[in-house]
C-alpha cells in the first residue's frame, strides 16, 4: 500500500447509553500491527446515579490496553487484581488462556460528577503465546517516559520511540504513543514499525500534507513514517507494530487463531468454567449468535 488509508469510526452503544467510537476492526482494515480492536470513549460526563459499569465478562487470546485522558475506572479480575485506573497510566491485561474482569465506577466517585475519556485497545497475542497464563500489569503515569520533540509532548506508552523506551512488557513488537501538539507545531514521525497508524483524538491534523479529520485513523504506507502538522492544538495517538503472524478470528470478547478455540471459550463461559471476579456475581449470557446452532460467524483478520 503506497497511499494513506483513512478509517472512520463506527458508533457502538455498549449499553446504558454508553457509546464508543470503534475504529478497529473495520471492513477496510482488521488490524494495525498487533492491534485488532480500537475503541475511543468520551469525553462523557458521569453523574451520580449514572450506571455505565461494565459487568464481568471473559477474554481469551488477547491483551487489553486501557488508557485514560480524564476520569477513573475500577478494574477487578478473576486473578483477584483490583486497580483504580487513572489518567496517564497503562493497564495491560493479558487474557491468554482465559480471564474474567469488570470495569466499574470507583466507589469514591459514585456521588461525584466527572468526565471519563479514554481508549481501550486489544492486542492479539502471538500464536505461540495465545494460551499463556493470564496476568495484569499496572504502569503508573509517573513511570511512562515523556519527551519533547520539536515542542510536541510525546509519551511513549508502549514500545520505543525518540530515544525513550516504555517499561510496559509485551509479547510482540508494539508501538503506542500519546502526542500533544500545540497550535502551529510539527513533528517527523519515524518509521517505528512495519505497520503504523495515527488517530486524531480531539481535532484535525495534517499528515504529509493530507488533511486528517477529527476521530479518524490514518494508516501509513507500510514501513513508512510521516510528517505531522497541527494548525490548532490537537491530541494524537500512534499505534502499530509488526504484522500479525497469521489471521485471527474475533467473536464477542474472544480472539484466537483457531475457530474451534473460540467455540470452546463460548462453551466454557456458558458453563461458568472461566473463573469469577471475587465479590461479583453478575453473569452476562453468551450472545445467541454465533454460539448457537448456526455456523459461527467468526470474523477474521487478514494474513
Amino acid at each position: 500500500m503506497n497511499s494513506i488509508q483513512l478509517l472512520k469510526p463506527h458508533d457502538k452503544d455498549l449499553g446504558g447509553g454508553f457509546k464508543v467510537r470503534r475504529l478497529l476492526p473495520a471492513a477496510e482494515r482488521r488490524s494495525v500491527g498487533p492491534f485488532v480492536f480500537f475503541d475511543h470513549f468520551g469525553p462523557a460526563t458521569e453523574t451520580p446515579g449514572a450506571e455505565h459499569d461494565v459487568r464481568p465478562h471473559p477474554h481469551i487470546g488477547l491483551a487489553t490496553v486501557t488508557y485514560l485522558f480524564e476520569g477513573a475506572m475500577m478494574h477487578r479480575d478473576s486473578l483477584g487484581k483490583v486497580q483504580e485506573i487513572r489518567p496517564g497510566a497503562i493497564n495491560w491485561m493479558t487474557a491468554g488462556k482465559g480471564i474474567v474482569h469488570s470495569e466499574r465506577k470507583p466507589e469514591h466517585l459514585r456521588e461525584a460528577t466527572y468526565v471519563n475519556h479514554g481508549l481501550q485497545l486489544w492486542c492479539a497475542l502471538p500464536q505461540a503465546h495465545e494460551e499463556v497464563d493470564p496476568s495484569f500489569t499496572h504502569t503508573a503515569a509517573a513511570d511512562i517516559p515523556a519527551v519533547d520533540v520539536n515542542g510536541v509532548a510525546v509519551r511513549v506508552l508502549v514500545g520505543e520511540a525518540f530515544g525513550a523506551r516504555s517499561p510496559v512488557k509485551t509479547l510482540a513488537k508494539t508501538i503506542y504513543l500519546d502526542l500533544s501538539m500545540p497550535a502551529g507545531s510539527s513533528i517527523e514521525l519515524p518509521p517505528l514499525a512495519q505497520e503504523l497508524a495515527v488517530y486524531a483524538v480531539d481535532g484535525p491534523f495534517t499528515l504529509d500534507a493530507s488533511e486528517v479529520p477529527q476521530h479518524t485513523m490514518a494508516m501509513l504506507p507500510e514501513g513508512k513514517g510521516a510528517r505531522l502538522e497541527a494548525e490548532a492544538a490537537v491530541r494524537l495517538v500512534a499505534v502499530g507494530g509488526e504484522p500479525l503472524d497469521g489471521p485471527r478470528f474475533i467473536t464477542w470478547n474472544f480472539v484466537s487463531s483457531r475457530r474451534e478455540r473460540i467455540l470452546q471459550a463460548g462453551a466454557d463461559w456458558a458453563a461458568q468454567r472461566m473463573g469469577q471476579v471475587p465479590g461479583e456475581t453478575e453473569f452476562i449470557p453468551l450472545p445467541g449468535h454465533p454460539f448457537g446452532v448456526q455456523e459461527p460467524d467468526t470474523k477474521t483478520t487478514p494474513v
